[in-house]
């Protein structure tokens, strides 16, 4: 092995053992290490040769699939994997020209698109730093993300850049429309001729035509920063997340070996936001790696374009959040199932078997019919959900992860996944519970691993709160874990109450029953005043549905508080409720801020 790559490999196996991050500057020092070390295990070894780079799966996957279908805009344009290669190095020609170095910060904010998911690789293939900003975020939030990142350049769709003001970001020195690739402004004022010459800087540049042999991606240090995440969380607000490229690498041959069910060819729907790390992940680095076609929901996913394109795509492979599955069963389903007739078949031997596999056959007709299974993130299901899929042997399977992760920390494909579990630790990472009894007490959920981030971007202080010496990531999230080696989730550390005799009360199980009552669409459980007070969501449209008059609500959910009160302990009943007109503020994986319902006196 070339002694760079021993540095590196030498500078993972430091980082796994929880051995503070080495500089670059002490290289020739690691590289003596290296060539007289001879206990690192052969997966770190091997990690970092020409092989096992995250820019070299990309490269290899665009000359392999070449004349594949790589993107579509849905029901728009198509770009085969050498479309989208050549729109790569044409991209590059303008970031050259306008002065962008590798190393800078790129941003980028917009709708899912297939132009989006180009300028992503383009700007790790250039040899910069990524900076995905949800197109959800206010012009404010998006100016203090490009000016607190550091961006030299910010690419934009137009309902974003519409709204936002260049003067509040004055060291970019490009700015780009997302939609036709158009310069807006660039400090270099020649940039915009070269885009509207781009073709003939293109064939100077490759004067015998471009060619697969011409891909040729930047060569990555592991530790080296690819992606700055900004996210919006459930428990506080965005703070910058530094995932290095071993975490890019990791996640994604995780999925190319643990997916076996996904070809070259086959169609994926893009409907989560790629400016988040789960659908980032495994809709769309997955995606290109594996030669699958992606299919970008340029629009807002509602359930009806949502159907829609499953239908027409019929997607191998379909990533999810809770909220959209619950409610197809919620709405679709459960009504079926509570006609009398449908209950008496259920009663009956064989008949209710037969009944489940109908049942069984209808659902996944609604998700195109042809998945290898349906993966769960985000949330947590709700339990009354899970069990009604596990009945119907129905292709699902949960995972956990986080952004700090890049996302991956745990799954189990759906035939040997446990109800209830979110999996088991995936490869390359380790699960610890900061308990005395791991399987039976509850505690904090700690990991470990290739997976997890270098620390978050100015800010020593929230990095140090959170990475532990020896190498731990606290998740803040509360949980178990069993002889097998599942995991369970049981809550927010930051959400957990403590009642006044000293129990602990995750509120997440309170709002897990209570979302199964009539008319209930969400929920959350706060402590207020020393009390549990519910905060809900109802149901609007099945309400209207019923023909149930708006004023009759209160005395419905308060029916709902009583019955709820007869399931909990003494420590955990409700005492008050609040109702919502509109569903809470959610987090791009529908999780909702919870931050933003609690009050003043118990923040």
């Amino acid at each position: 092995m070339h002694s760079k790559h021993r540095c590196f490999a030498f500078k993972s196996y430091m980082f796994w053992k929880g051995v503070p991050w080495v500089s670059m500057k002490n290289i020739s020092f690691l590289c003596y290490l290296c060539n007289i070390l001879t206990d690192i295990p052969v997966p770190f070894l091997n990690y970092i040769t020409m092989d096992n780079r995250f820019l070299d799966l990309i490269e290899r996957s665009m000359k392999e699939h070449w004349d594949l279908p790589a993107f579509s805009d849905y029901n728009g344009h198509t770009f085969h994997f050498k479309d989208v290669a050549r729109r790569i190095e044409k991209f590059h020609i303008l970031l050259e020209h306008a002065g962008i170095k590798k190393g800078d910060k790129v941003a980028i904010v917009g709708r899912n698109s297939s132009n989006w998911a180009i300028c992503f690789f383009g700007i790790l293939a250039y040899g910069a730093v990524a900076v995905p900003i949800l197109h959800e975020f206010k012009p404010d939030n998006i100016h203090h993300i490009v000016n607190h990142s550091g961006a030299k350049a910010v690419l934009a769709g137009s309902s974003n850049w519409e709204n936002m003001n260049e003067k509040m970001m004055p060291d970019v020195k490009l700015f780009m429309m997302l939609d036709n690739f158009s310069i807006i402004d660039c400090k270099n004022k020649e940039v915009r001729t070269i885009r509207d010459r781009i073709n003939e800087y293109f064939g100077k540049k490759y004067p015998r035509s471009f060619t697969a042999n011409d891909v040729k991606y930047h060569i990555e240090d592991p530790e080296e920063l690819a992606v700055l995440n900004y996210t919006s969380g459930t428990t506080s607000f965005s703070k910058g997340v530094m995932i290095p490229y071993r975490s890019l690498w990791s996640n994604t041959q995780f999925a190319y070996d643990r997916l076996p069910f996904i070809h070259p060819g086959d169609n994926i729907v893009c409907m989560l936001p790629m400016a988040h790390m789960y659908g980032l992940a495994f809709e769309v680095l997955n995606s290109v790696n594996k030669g699958c076609h992606v299919h970008f929901l340029t629009r807002t996913p509602s359930p009806k374009i949502i159907a829609e394109a499953f239908a027409t795509v019929r997607p191998a492979l379909i990533l999810a959040v809770p909220l959209i599955i619950e409610k197809i069963i919620k709405n679709k389903v459960f009504p079926e199932l509570e006609k009398p007739l449908i209950k008496l078949l259920l009663k009956v031997p064989y008949i209710d078997q037969k009944v489940r596999e109908k049942i069984a056959q209808k659902l996944e007709v609604s998700f195109g019919g042809n998945f290898g299974e349906i993966v769960i993130g985000g949330a947590a299901i709700n339990k009354e959900v899970e069990t009604f899929l596990k009945s119907i042997d129905f292709r699902y399977t949960v995972g956990y992860g986080m952004t700090e992760c890049g996302p991956l920390v745990s799954y189990e494909q759906w035939d040997t996944f446990k109800q209830g579990s979110v999996g088991r630790v995936v490869d390359r990472m380790e699960i610890r519970i900061d308990s005395n009894d791991p399987e039976n007490e509850v505690g904090e959920i700690l990991v470990r691993g290739m997976n997890v981030m270098l620390g978050y971007y100015k800010n020593p202080e929230a990095t140090k709160a959170v990475m532990l010496p020896d190498g731990w990531l606290r998740t803040g999230d509360l949980g178990t874990l069993d002889k097998d080696g599942f995991l369970y989730i049981r809550g927010r550390s930051k959400s957990m109450i403590l009642s006044s005799n000293g129990q602990n009360i995750y509120p997440e199980e309170i709002e897990d029953r209570l979302n199964n009552m009539l008319y209930v669409a969400e929920s959350l459980i706060i402590s207020q005043g020393g009390k549990l007070v519910a905060l809900i969501y109802p149901d609007w449209e099945q309400v209207d549905k019923a023909g149930i008059q708006h004023s009759e609500i209160e005395e419905l959910m308060q029916q709902n508080i009583d019955q709820l009160n007869t399931e909990m302990p003494a420590y955990s009943k409700v005492s008050c409720f609040k109702l919502y007109q509109e569903e809470f503020e959610k987090t791009p994986k529908r999780s909702i801020k919870r931050y933003l319902y609690q009050p003043a006196e118990e923040n």
